[in-house]
Order: C-alpha cells, then structure tokens, then sequence
C-alpha cells in the first residue's frame, strides 16, 4: 500500500510541476508583451520628435529662400548644408535615424510639379499603434500606417 501512496504523491509532484512551468510562461509572454509595448510606444515618440525636426527643417528652408527661387529642397542634403548660400546655412544638424525602421533613409514627398521634397515619412509598413495624438499631429490619427505620417512644412497649420 505504501508503494501505491508514494507513486500517487510522485504524480502530484510532476502535475504541479507541469502547473507551475505553464504559470511562469504565460507570466513571461505577458511581462514580454508589455516590454514590447512600452518599447514601440518610445518609438513612436521619437518618430514624432524626428519627423517635428524635419518639418521646422523643411519651414526654415522655405523661409531662407531667396525671393524668385525654388522654396523647396531636393535632396535632404540640402537641409545640412544649403546649396544656395556660399556660406554654411543648416536647417537640419543631422539626419536622425528613422526608429521605425532603423535607417537614416526616410520616404520622400515630393510637390505635384516635382519642383522639390514637400515632406518626409517613415519607410515602415507597420500598424501605427496610438490614435490619439496631440496637435500638431491629430491630422495621423486617422492615418492607419506609419508610412502614411507624413511630417510637411506647415504641419498644424
């Protein structure tokens, strides 16, 4: 009887071992979860901050420009050093990386007459998680893809 007694509190054992290693990995994914949240949630506020840098980049430009010439840049190069002075006129110290996706490298919007770069946007095809954004961005919160947040000269406005 004994024998019996012992393999049943053994079985228990292991049940309750099998419990417990089930508990800790759900407690894992959640914790990773709300890690993975926290984290894009930061990423998307630098992407804010960013594409805010590249509109007042973009106004100053266009407000720099001398009268009869092209308000518009045409490379984001020329927001680091602006080709149209022979002195060293920065609207942008330097391109940021997109936190979205990694790279320097961002979307360009060009003007409908493709006389020069009208804004900048993220190259990520992800699902853009917050919908309830501050002005001067409450025109993105109906925009479903951060590729669609196009940062522009009077963003706001």
């Amino acid at each position: 009887m004994r024998r019996g007694g012992r393999a049943l509190q053994q079985g228990y054992t292991y049940i309750g071992l099998l419990l417990f290693v089930a508990v800790l990995g759900l407690v894992s994914a959640s914790t990773l979860r709300i890690g993975v949240t926290a984290q894009r949630r930061v990423a998307e506020q630098e992407l804010l901050e960013r594409g805010w840098a590249l509109t007042q980049a973009l106004e100053s430009y266009a407000s720099m420009t001398p009268r009869g010439q092209n308000p518009y840049p045409q490379s984001i190069q020329d927001l680091l050093r602006d080709p149209r002075f022979p002195k060293v006129v920065r609207h942008l110290r330097r391109v940021e990386v997109d936190p979205m996706t990694g790279s320097t490298t961002w979307g360009e919007v060009w003007t409908e007459d493709r006389r020069g770069i009208a804004g900048f946007h993220s190259l990520s095809d992800q699902t853009a998680w917050r919908r309830d954004l501050p002005t001067p961005f409450d025109d993105f919160n109906d925009k479903p893809l951060y590729r669609d947040w196009v940062f522009r000269a009077g963003l706001g406005s």
